[in-house]
C-alpha cells in the first residue's frame, strides 16, 4: 500500500471520537474477575464504592462496546484533542529503512502526557459525585500533574504520594504538580501507616508504585469524603485512553495507510491499551493482522518474567486480589529513570489479552532505550519521556529490520509524553554514568513467595 508523504495527520474537533471502546465487549473470553482478598470470592461494584464514584464502578464492570463521553469531558477534550499523528520521516532517512514509521504524540496536552486522557474523566465524575478531595499515586509524575490539572478545572483538591526514586530525580515534576495545586509527598512518606512500615524496614526506601498506592488509598480510605483516582492498570483507564487509538484509526484513513506493526511502551498498561486496543479490535472483528507489541523495562518485566496469577494491586494489600502478570507485591524495582514503568504488576485486561495470544511483549536495558530516545530527539526534534523510549527502541530495530529484508512496513507507537522534565536522566547517559540493572531470577522468586495462593 501507498502512502502520501504527510509529515503530520490531524484531524479537525469535529472528527473527534465521542466514544471509548470497551475491548472486553469483542473478546473471545471474559477476563478472570476480581476477588474478595479475605474470601477470594468475586467483587462487587459495592466493594470499590468507598473509593470511586459509581459510575467509573460502572465503567470499570461493563460489557458495552462504546460508551459515551460526556459532553464535558469533550469539551475539555478539546484543549489539546485531537493529538497529531507525525510520519517519523526524518528518523526514516537516518535508519535508511524502507519501513514507514508513525507516532501519535500525547505530549501536546497541557500535563504533557497521555495521562489527562482518563484525569478529566475521574476528575469530572468524582465531581458530579461530590466529591471535593482525591488521593493518588505517581511514578514519574506525569499522572500526578494531569490528576493536578483536571482536579484544578473543577475545584477538586488533589493530595499525591510520589514514588521517592523519582521525586528525588524529577523535582520539575512535583513543582509542577504543585503549580496546579496539588500537595506531593515523598513516597513512602511517615503520613500513613503503609508508609511508615516500610521506612521502619529501611529508612532510605526508594519507593515503589504499590508502596505508594497504598499510601494513597489508605488516606481515602479512611475519610468517605475523600476518593481515590489511579492512573493505570484499571479497566475504566485503559477504556478513557483508548480515544488515542480511535484517532490514530481516522487518521491512518487520511493518508490510506494501516500499520503493520503497533509498539506501546506497558508500565501499568493505559497508553499501551489506549493505542492498541482499537487496532486489536480490527484484528478480532474485521480481518486485520497487525502485530501488536509491548516493551517494559528489563529491571520491572511483569510481562516477561512475571506470573500470571491472583494479587493484590499495592504492597500493603488493601486492594482487592486481581489476576494479573505480576512480580509480586512485595517486589521493588531498580531506581530506572523510567519511572512510570516501575510498577510490579500488569493491567488484568493486558495480561487477559496477552494470555489470549493477540499480543505479544519485550524487555529493553535503559541504555538502549536511551541511545533510541537520543536518536529520536535529533531526527524528530521531541525529547521524549523516558517511557516511550522503550517503544521507539523496538520501533528503530524493527525499522532497521525492514532495512536488512527489504520489507516496507508500516509501524506505528505512541509517543506518550515528552521528556522536558526528565533532562537529568539524559544527563546521566550523555555522560556516561547511566548503566543497565541487572534483575536476578531470585529476587523476582523473593517477591513472588509473598503472593496468595489461589
Amino acid at each position: 500500500m501507498t502512502s502520501r508523504a504527510d509529515h503530520k495527520i490531524l484531524l479537525d474537533e469535529s472528527e473527534m471520537p465521542t466514544q471509548w471502546y470497551n475491548l472486553i465487549a469483542d473478546l473471545p473470553t471474559p477476563p478472570p474477575p476480581p476477588l474478595h482478598p479475605g474470601t477470594h470470592v468475586p467483587i462487587g461494584p459495592e466493594a470499590l464504592a468507598p473509593l470511586f464514584p459509581m459510575d467509573l464502578i460502572m465503567q470499570e464492570v461493563t460489557t458495552d462496546r462504546y460508551v459515551d463521553i460526556p459532553q464535558e469531558v469533550q469539551d475539555i477534550y478539546k484543549l489539546w484533542r485531537p493529538s497529531p499523528l507525525f510520519r517519523a520521516h526524518r528518523l526514516e532517512k537516518a535508519l535508511g529503512t524502507p519501513a514507514r514509521i508513525y507516532y501519535k504524540y500525547e505530549g501536546v496536552s497541557p500535563a504533557g502526557s497521555h495521562k489527562p486522557n482518563t484525569a478529566v474523566p475521574q476528575a469530572y465524575y468524582n465531581y458530579k459525585a461530590g466529591i471535593r478531595k482525591l488521593t493518588t499515586e505517581t511514578g514519574a509524575g506525569q499522572w500526578g500533574t494531569a490528576l493536578a490539572f483536571a482536579g484544578a478545572l473543577f475545584g477538586i483538591d488533589v493530595e499525591v504520594w510520589q514514588v521517592g526514586a523519582s521525586y528525588d530525580q524529577k523535582p520539575y515534576r512535583r513543582m509542577m504538580m504543585e503549580v496546579f495545586g496539588a500537595i506531593v509527598h515523598r513516597s513512602p512518606s511517615m503520613l500513613t501507616q503503609a508508609g511508615r512500615n516500610q521506612l521502619a524496614l529501611n529508612p532510605n526506601h526508594t519507593g515503589s508504585l504499590g508502596i505508594a498506592i497504598s499510601e494513597a488509598v489508605e488516606v481515602a480510605a479512611q475519610d468517605p469524603a475523600v476518593n481515590y483516582a489511579l492512573g493505570s492498570v484499571l479497566n475504566h483507564v485503559l477504556l478513557h485512553q483508548t480515544i488515542i487509538g480511535e484517532e490514530a484509526l481516522r487518521q491512518f484513513a487520511k493518508v490510506g495507510d494501516y500499520p503493520d506493526v503497533i509498539v506501546g511502551c506497558t508500565g501499568g498498561g493505559s497508553n499501551f491499551a489506549g493505542l492498541s486496543f482499537p487496532f486489536i479490535r480490527e484484528n478480532l472483528k474485521n480481518g486485520k493482522n497487525t502485530k501488536i507489541r509491548g516493551v517494559e523495562p528489563a529491571s520491572c518485566p511483569s510481562l516477561t518474567r512475571g506470573e500470571y496469577r491472583y494479587d493484590f494491586g499495592d504492597t500493603a494489600g488493601m486492594t482487592p486480589l486481581m489476576k494479573m502478570h505480576t512480580l509480586g507485591h512485595d517486589f521493588v524495582p531498580d531506581p530506572i529513570h523510567a519511572g512510570g514503568l516501575r510498577y510490579h504488576g500488569m493491567a488484568p485486561l493486558i495480561s487477559h489479552v496477552y494470555e489470549l495470544g493477540l499480543m505479544d511483549a519485550v524487555a529493553m536495558g535503559q541504555l538502549d532505550c536511551f541511545a533510541a530516545g537520543v536518536q529520536f530527539a535529533r531526527t524528530e526534534g521531541i525529547v521524549p519521556a523516558p517511557e516511550p523510549t522503550h517503544a521507539l527502541a523496538e520501533i528503530i530495530r524493527q525499522a532497521k529490520e525492514c532495512k536488512e529484508t527489504g520489507e516496507e512496513k508500516v509501524l506505528l507507537t505512541a509517543l506518550c509524553g515528552h521528556g522536558h522534565f526528565d533532562l537529568a536522566a539524559y544527563d546521566a547517559f550523555l555522560g556516561g554514568t547511566m548503566i543497565d540493572h541487572e534483575l536476578s531470577q531470585d529476587s523476582i522468586n523473593a517477591a513472588l513467595e509473598t503472593v496468595p495462593r489461589i
